[in-house]
């Protein structure tokens, strides 16, 4: 449960919150459709890459480098790249999080909220502290939108009939949601915490199951949810503040109340993910060299205050969450076909077959994911 709850908020920050809404206000109850497409991807490319890297036993750069000598550092560093860039929003969200429930200034809040992530990794259990920090934050979040969700009373029958008949289909939507949850760093910020707690082995697989399927459901109810209030408050007119979208929607359905509540929900989000991508980010250089692994808390240390440095000199505007979400998805297809021509590799899973289900699936959600990903920078580019 701590690895799914730690990929669950990993994945639920203040990028998370921003494109959930705006694609919501742009695509209105047919969003629900691309929802749930990500959801069957997002499980797709998730079960496979844990299944390997538990059956394996290793980190996904060491089996990227044994499958090819220096793929493991180039994944690494596409890893590294984008879980830096996700946190400067992150840290940007805990200060605006802060900033909206107790008024203090967004720098200020920003670094008291970078000493809070210093301290989880410094506690003598980090790993169980960790656990426990992801676990309560992510049912907070969850059950406060809920309630913001029914003040905003939205069209149930539309969502549910345009979440299965869509009136369209937006290809950058769909890769943008699959990269903000397993995209990049997120979809092995569980695998890796499983292996760190000794969850490995052919044995371990149910549990490696119902972890890496737990972790997508706790993202996809928070998504609905959000989804939901953001479609009420629109449906009923409500403007929402192009500045900070999520924030509108929260104020709009339930008054200053709400817009506390979404105070509370922003620093959850962004705390739970600054924790996240640092951890799993440094968990990515830890087998490069000895001293690495010995000083990896001083270098997770590094990457959180790095990322606060960033924010607190460049700012945190939302389109950058929203491409940074797309960018991680076009790290998902490279990441996924590796770990499933690892899988076929004897002298990495000995005697364990790979389901051919899971194969097949894997597949799919790469060359679907490839494509789209092609589709979203040629309409960038043109």
């Amino acid at each position: 449960m701590g690895a799914a709850f730690l990929m669950a908020t990993s994945a639920i920050g203040p990028g998370f919150l921003t494109q959930t809404t705006v694609f919501t206000e742009t695509l209105l109850s047919s969003f629900g459709f691309v929802i749930i497409i990500s959801i069957l991807l997002d499980i797709g490319a998730q079960m496979n890459i844990w299944r390997v890297l538990a059956v394996t036993e290793k980190r996904a750069q060491d089996l990227a480098n044994e499958l090819l000598p220096g793929m493991g550092y180039f994944l690494s560093t596409l890893i590294v790249l984008g879980g830096l860039a996700f946190n400067i929003g992150n840290i940007g969200g805990c200060g605006l999080g802060l900033n909206v429930l107790a008024g203090i200034d967004t720098a200020y809040g920003a670094i008291i909220s970078c000493l809070i992530a210093l301290f989880i990794f410094w506690m003598k259990e980090a790993g169980k502290m960790m656990d426990q920090f992801t676990k309560i934050l992510g049912v907070l979040m969850i059950l406060l939108t809920i309630y913001v969700a029914f003040s905003s009373h939205p069209p149930l029958v539309d969502a549910i009939q345009h979440s299965f008949f869509p009136t369209t289909i937006n290809t950058t939507a769909i890769v943008t949601l699959v990269g903000g949850t397993v995209g990049g760093y997120i979809c092995f910020a569980g695998g890796h915490r499983l292996l760190d707690a000794g969850i490995k082995g052919e044995a371990a697989l149910p549990q490696v199951n119902r972890s890496a399927v737990t972790g997508i459901l706790i993202t996809a109810l928070m998504r609905f949810v959000l989804f939901l209030a953001a479609l009420g408050v629109i449906m009923h007119g409500g403007i929402l503040d192009k500045a900070n979208p999520p924030a509108s929607v929260f104020k709009l359905a339930a008054g200053e109340l709400g817009y506390r509540f979404f105070g509370i929900v922003m620093w959850s989000a962004a705390i739970t993910s600054v924790v996240g991508a640092a951890y799993t980010s440094v968990s990515f250089l830890r087998t490069f060299h000895p001293w690495i692994e010995k000083n990896y808390r001083w270098l997770i240390s590094f990457f959180i205050v790095f990322s606060t440095c960033v924010f607190l000199f460049l700012g945190n505007p939302v389109k950058i969450l929203i491409t940074v979400g797309a960018l991680n998805g076009l790290i998902l297809p490279i990441a996924l076909a590796l770990m499933l021509v690892a899988v076929k590799k004897t002298s990495l899973v000995g005697n364990y077959k790979h389901s051919t289900f899971l194969l097949t699936i894997g597949w799919f959600v790469v060359f679907v994911m490839s494509y789209m990903g092609f589709d979203t920078i040629r309409n960038w580019i043109f």
